[in-house]
């Protein structure tokens, strides 16, 4: 598979994120895996996991719950937008620090040759 269709399958991907709002609340289910804080660890196993009780605090998210605050419980569609900007973000950042990552090794490996 060629780069630009890599990138129109990760972009297609980026915009269909909203998905993970609406599968759940439509399956009744409470959020998506994988997803759980220490509070809904204990709520769904009884207890918290020592390693995770300790390291809890140790980041918070940028945008939690992938929204903007102040708009928990808003509609779907703002929900959805919210979504959508917070994949099309990671993606972006994700892929800056690759290509800038790429560009440091090569510049690297360029001074080592012989």
């Amino acid at each position: 598979m060629n780069a630009r269709r890599l990138w129109i399958v990760v972009l297609i991907l980026a915009v269909l994120t909203p998905l993970g709002i609406w599968l759940p609340q439509r399956l009744g289910a409470e959020g998506a895996w994988g997803e759980w804080g220490p509070g809904e660890l204990d709520r769904q196993i009884g207890f918290v996991p020592r390693g995770l009780a300790r390291i809890a605090n140790l980041w918070n998210a940028p945008a939690p719950d992938y929204a903007h605050p102040g708009w928990e419980g808003r509609s779907f569609a703002h929900q959805g937008v919210a979504y959508a900007a917070s994949a099309l973000v990671g993606l972006l950042v994700t892929a800056l620090v690759i290509y800038a990552l790429g560009r440091w090794l090569a510049r690297r490996e360029g001074s080592h040759a012989p």
